[in-house]
């Protein structure tokens, strides 16, 4: 018996694709995809930072297609999501630390001419 599922349920899926654009994901009879827009709040620069094929990943269902047995599903908001976006460095967070020092550094040289 095919189970029935309900936007805004969160449940388990194995990935079974990675795409520039997203992570395939079975279900069981159904599939899923969660589009790079859903894998973080975050901008994306590479989707195979987020999951491997065989992972085991929480899926949080946004709509469903009863028909073709799809999924559209999202990373955002879910502890795997936001576990991952922790360990991926966005834009210039990185350097944050680092541009005051910089900064102090070029004020002293300009200075001492």
């Amino acid at each position: 018996m095919k189970k029935k599922y309900k936007i805004g349920e969160l449940v388990e899926g194995v990935v079974t694709g990675i795409e520039d654009y997203g992570i395939f994901v079975s279900f069981g009879e159904y599939t899923g995809l969660i589009h790079i827009s859903e894998l973080s709040e975050h901008f994306v620069n590479d989707v195979s930072l987020y999951a491997k094929i065989g992972d085991k990943i929480p899926c949080l269902i946004i709509e469903i297609d009863e028909k073709n047995q799809r999924l559209k599903c999202s990373l955002k908001n879910t502890k795997y999501g936001e576990e991952k976006d922790f360990n991926i460095n966005h834009g210039f967070a990185p350097l944050k630390k680092q541009l005051p020092i910089w900064i102090n550094e070029k004020i002293k040289e300009y200075k001492i001419k």
